[in-house]
């Protein structure tokens, strides 16, 4: 966790400095000197519920997993994402989880399913970590445009998950391709956007039942073109690069004081002594969540020179940034952000489509993986995270062309692994290993290559996608009665 480094901690260590000081009794105490009696101690009153603080880290997910058989998947070229390429692999999952990984000698339970992969290659599920699925839904009207809420450069109060709509006919799209995990983001008008929320992709009538449980929130933040074109045009701040920075810096001064008076607050009540509580205020509670390390930092950022600006405010603040996204220039400051950790989500080939996106090259995400930076391949598109494979293939391609031998156990990562650990939800999927989530998908090939189709998808050991058994080609709601009804069992 991250340590909260604002002023406010160093003022609490000052106060107890001097309120040492000023003993009057005991050792150093003048003749005659009279004791202070002790504070008396007043019982607080517990706040009502809403004003405690209480949903500070969110609202609960009702996901179960689906239901799931024992089931040893055999003879596949498997990628474990863990830097291992099995030929002729052995997965055994059972109870939602992976069991065993390994060679044609790794032993299979009796009496459990068995799928003939020979020919075909398994990956973990694909994964995400930049989507605006069921906040940009299809069809793309303005009743369902629910991604960005430009009414201030500061929205950190409002969260993605209250405008998800889980009949996005995108899910099963993304799911046909392989996409077993998503987080969905708020837009990019804002500094500030938002909260983001991990979804396990299945088929639901809620959020909530979709809702990845126990997975931390992201926050979205903006620098760059976006927020300063979006206020700039109303004749207001920001319209300039410099008045980005003084917005993010000025947020995080009001959340440092807030959590402060919280702070104190519930260090009152601990001792006993009265004291009134501040008022919850959401914006400034997810900016707390992040300095108190509880919150990650998901930052769209291009330019290699305003990811150095917005390290210098992290460090300022005493956040961390968890990963810049599209990230085009990343390329030019791989060694700084290897350094720092910062992860860099970003494509191959989508480059040159407005002035902070020029200097975009295929093979951004070779260099940063070249230089020990973290990679990861994202969509932020409907289309293209049906075929993220094809895109971590592009950027792998590149590399390879500049002679660094990426293989395709390294590649698998940027689209599976190292998602999942920009997310927090490193520790249970996004790589076949045992305890890990059963969330992986079976290729008709080799998964870089054009040609490959997802024939089936498992999510917590559940067979939610079968390329060839329509009973699991899901439908929409929305789409029932336009594309035939599908059935779901």
């Amino acid at each position: 966790m991250i340590g909260w480094r604002y002023t406010a901690a160093a003022v609490s260590l000052l106060a107890l400095g001097l309120s040492a000081c000023a003993t009057t009794s005991g050792a150093g105490a003048k003749p005659g000197a009279t004791a202070a009696k002790p504070a008396e101690k007043v019982e607080s009153k517990p706040l009502p519920k809403g004003l405690d603080g209480s949903t500070a880290t969110g609202y609960p997910s009702t996901y179960k997993p689906l239901p799931s058989t024992a089931t040893a998947i055999v003879g596949a070229t498997v990628l474990t994402a863990t830097g291992q390429q099995i030929d002729n692999g052995v997965v055994f999952m059972s109870g939602g989880k992976i069991v065993s990984v390994g060679g044609p000698e790794t032993p299979v339970p009796a009496d459990v399913a068995v799928i003939d992969a020979k020919g075909k290659w398994l990956t973990p599920g694909i994964i995400d970590a930049h989507s605006h699925l069921g906040v940009y839904p299809s069809p793309g009207v303005q009743a369902k445009s629910d991604g960005n809420e430009a009414t201030d450069p500061n929205t950190a109060q409002v969260w993605s998950e209250h405008s998800v709509w889980p009949q996005d006919p995108g899910f099963n799209r993304a799911r046909a391709g392989g996409v077993t995990t998503l987080q969905i983001l708020p837009g990019s008008a804002n500094l500030f956007g938002g909260r983001s929320v991990t979804l396990k992709n299945v088929p639901s009538l809620t959020m909530q039942g979709m809702k990845f449980p126990d997975a931390p929130y992201g926050l979205k933040m903006a620098c760059g073109e976006n927020p300063k074109r979006v206020y700039g045009s109303k004749n207001r701040s920001p319209s300039t690069a410099m008045g980005n920075v003084f917005g993010y810096r000025k947020a995080w001064i009001d959340a440092a004081d807030y959590g402060r008076k919280w702070d104190d607050y519930r260090a009152k009540v601990q001792k006993g002594e009265k004291a009134d509580p501040p008022k919850r205020d959401l914006q400034l509670e997810t900016l707390v969540g992040v300095l108190k390390g509880e919150i990650l930092v998901q930052n769209h950022c291009y330019r290699a020179d305003e990811e150095a600006v917005m390290i210098d405010i992290a460090k300022e603040f005493g956040y961390k940034i968890t990963m810049f996204h599209h990230a085009i220039e990343s390329y030019k400051v791989a060694a700084l952000l290897a350094k720092e950790g910062i992860c860099s989500a970003t494509w191959a080939s989508w480059t040159g489509f407005k002035m902070e996106s020029l200097d975009g090259i295929d093979a951004n995400a070779a260099i940063l993986w070249k230089a020990g930076a973290c990679v990861v391949i994202h969509s932020d598109d409907p289309i293209m995270t049906q075929r993220l494979n094809q895109e971590a293939a592009l950027a792998m391609t590149a590399g390879n062309k500049l002679g660094y031998g990426i293989s395709r156990a390294e590649a698998i990562k940027w689209i599976t692994a190292n998602p999942a650990k920009a997310m927090g939800v490193g520790d249970k999927t996004g790589a076949i290993a045992p305890g890990k989530d059963a969330d992986l998908v079976l290729w008709s090939r080799d998964p870089f290559s054009v040609y490959a189709q997802a024939e089936k998808v498992y999510i917590d050991g559940a067979l939610t996608y079968d390329r060839h058994d329509p009973r699991y080609q899901p439908k929409s709601d929305f789409e029932l009665g336009q594309t035939g009804q599908g059935a779901f069992n």
